[in-house]
């Protein structure tokens, strides 16, 4: 059966919903919905990736949970020109605290679910979007994907995704990628652990299907606790780490370089300490 969302957006978008979610036997997948703007992570389309997410929780039928994205881009991150429409307001830091809020709250309901999670990485994951897969249990990628932490370079900071980063791959890898703020191709993050396969483009979808197939040979009860002891080993800590990233990461939106970085980014021009 099939199970879309509500949410949308205005013309000319406004019949597509921003997330899809489809219930397929013991299957569901769900899919970022806004390729016009490479999936970017708008507050309405994060509230309902959580509502979403509730969903598949609560269902006693699923038993694996696959994200995709539609268009050619897995998301991009969070939508830079909303988050600079909020420092016109004038509560925009209560503002900033409730985005970041949101988006702490998609990665903890996606890291605490019961049944094994696939992120099927088509593209560019960025920012927010590499978090959404780093918040997976598994993760395939074309070819053509690449992962990356651009938040300094707009003068802000990817707080709340270091200790994923560092749960996933390791100080050292999180180091190069949060500070360098390069592209890793997939085949690197292959390399590093980011992700367990990669595949062209054009077979991503029958890998896909292969890695679902095969994690549901697995009792569902018995995948139930191999997550659980998994997660014993530091998740308590992750959980109390991102919390404290969540802070953080507002914070930094309310500074003078985080303005001047968001407005050159969406001006196309390079910011002051650019060198």
């Amino acid at each position: 059966m099939a199970v879309p969302s509500l949410a949308s957006e205005s013309l000319p978008f406004m019949s597509q919903p921003l997330v899809e979610l489809k219930i397929e036997g013991e299957i569901a997948r769900l899919t970022l919905n806004r390729p016009h703007k490479r999936n970017a992570l708008s507050r309405e389309l994060l509230e309902t990736l959580a509502e979403c997410i509730s969903d598949v929780s609560e269902s006693d039928s699923v038993r694996l949970l696959t994200i995709k994205a539609a268009g050619s881009a897995f998301c991009a991150g969070m939508d830079l020109q909303e988050m600079e429409s909020r420092a016109n307001q004038t509560n925009a830091s209560s503002q900033w605290q409730q985005d970041t809020r949101t988006y702490h709250d998609v990665l903890v309901k996606l890291l605490q679910l019961k049944i094994p999670t696939v992120a099927a990485v088509n593209g560019p994951a960025v920012a927010g979007g590499f978090g959404i897969a780093l918040a997976c249990d598994l993760v395939v990628a074309s070819q053509s994907a690449f992962f990356s932490l651009p938040e300094p370079k707009r003068g802000i900071t990817a707080a709340i995704l270091i200790p994923l980063l560092i749960y996933r791959a390791g100080i050292s890898a999180a180091s190069h990628i949060a500070l360098s703020g390069q592209n890793i191709s997939a085949e690197d993050a292959h390399r590093i652990g980011l992700c367990q396969r990669v595949v062209s483009t054009t077979e991503l979808d029958e890998h896909i299907t292969e890695l679902e197939n095969s994690v549901l040979t697995g009792a569902a009860s018995s995948l139930a606790v191999t997550k659980e002891r998994i997660w014993s080993y530091d998740g308590e800590r992750l959980l109390s780490e991102l919390a404290d990233g969540m802070q953080a990461s507002a914070a930094a939106r309310e500074t003078a370089d985080a303005r001047e970085g968001l407005t050159a980014f969406l001006e196309k021009k390079k910011p002051s300490w650019y060198p």
